[in-house]
């Protein structure tokens, strides 16, 4: 399904909260903090993936997360083969998680950069 993956990089990044781990939660965070962080979801939202991975990852762009850097516990449904990512929430405050198709996974808000190693 090559054409699938290619079309998703042609569309904008679709966010789930799903699989938000305890204690790297949206609950965890302060009201001030959830609206910045809203307001950077929707300004991701108006570019491509295609745009988002040609920018700069300390402003809309990602990084890649290697496994080993991640401090917390990793979900067991984080196999192997899942290319972790970060996106910058707001100041230093990052979203950590994975792609698939065009739904980014958040799995840990890092509110004190603690989540890996930098």
């Amino acid at each position: 399904m090559a054409g699938e993956a290619d079309e998703s990089d042609l569309r904008p990044p679709v966010f789930s909260l799903e699989y938000l781990q305890s204690g790297w939660c949206i609950q965890d965070c302060q009201q001030a903090e959830r609206a910045r962080m809203l307001e950077r979801l929707r300004q991701i939202s108006q570019r491509t993936w295609r745009e988002i991975r040609q920018l700069d990852r300390h402003g809309y762009g990602t990084e890649t997360i290697s496994r080993g850097s991640i401090r917390a516990v990793l979900p067991s449904f984080l196999t192997e083969d899942v290319r972790l990512l970060a996106f910058r929430a707001f100041d230093l405050v990052a979203m950590v998680g994975y792609r698939s198709g065009r739904i980014f996974h958040v799995i840990w808000i890092d509110r004190e950069f603690k989540l890996y190693k930098h």
